[in-house]
């Protein structure tokens, strides 16, 4: 099964307010496995970039002054999807800013449901607890040491090990991951197995019957009639 791990970053939240798409990258997975295929690039957002957006990303518009536009590599953005499902967190997010630079290319808009949000398999997951990248990563063990800023490809690496931990681990389909197998796409996931703490070893306790208690016992059996084992073979 092939899937998409994928993220972007923009010059803001919402694309219909003008917000662009300036990076994108994507990460292949074959049967939950990272197959070594990637895509990356950054795009010029043709306008100004706020500083809010650049203290979140570090991605300066002089630093974009010489990238293609989005148009330039949208052929090979869409030869790598493919028709295969894409997975993000916020999922919704990343699709707008996508679907709206195609758009503005003249292309379809990617099929919403392809979509996987990897935020909604965690509030299933996790009710209650924090959803964030880095405090998923935090529960799962997933080193994000090197995460200072945002950046589209090194947060779709963080997330491609994230979603194999979520569905499973690598151990898929071996009966020994604590974590459910894979759920398929809009599916309930499968209720977490508990598995029990290790505890430590304790000597058996003695179980022979004290004195007192085999002299009631031979008082209850004086009461019985004629019981079997007193007869003779």
């Amino acid at each position: 099964m092939r899937e998409i791990i994928f993220d972007t970053e923009t010059t803001g939240l919402d694309p219909r307010t003008g917000h662009r798409l300036v990076e994108i990258g994507c990460i292949e997975l074959i049967d939950r496995r990272e197959s070594g295929r990637t895509f990356h690039a950054y795009f010029h957002p043709e306008r100004d970039m706020p500083a809010e957006a650049e203290a979140v990303h570090g991605l300066s518009i002089q630093f974009l002054s010489d990238k293609p536009l989005f148009a330039a590599r949208v052929d090979e953005l869409l030869d790598f999807l493919g028709d295969a499902p894409m997975v993000a967190h916020n999922a919704a997010f990343d699709f707008g800013f996508v679907n709206a630079e195609l758009a503005r290319v003249g292309r379809p808009p990617l099929d919403m449901a392809r979509m996987c949000c990897t935020v909604q398999m965690a509030r299933k997951l996790h009710p209650g607890a924090k959803h964030s990248l880095d405090a998923l990563c935090t529960r799962y063990g997933i080193d994000r040491s090197h995460r200072v800023k945002h950046g589209a490809l090194l947060d779709a690496e963080l997330l491609a090990h994230l979603y194999i931990e979520m569905t499973g681990g690598r151990q898929i389909g071996l009966g020994l991951a604590a974590e459910p197998a894979a759920t398929p796409r809009g599916a309930e996931p499968a209720p977490i197995r508990s598995v029990a703490p290790a505890r430590p070893f304790r000597e058996p306790r003695p179980h022979g019957a004290t004195p007192a208690e085999l002299a009631r016992h031979a008082e209850f059996v004086a009461t019985l009639n004629q019981p079997l084992w007193h007869d003779s073979p």
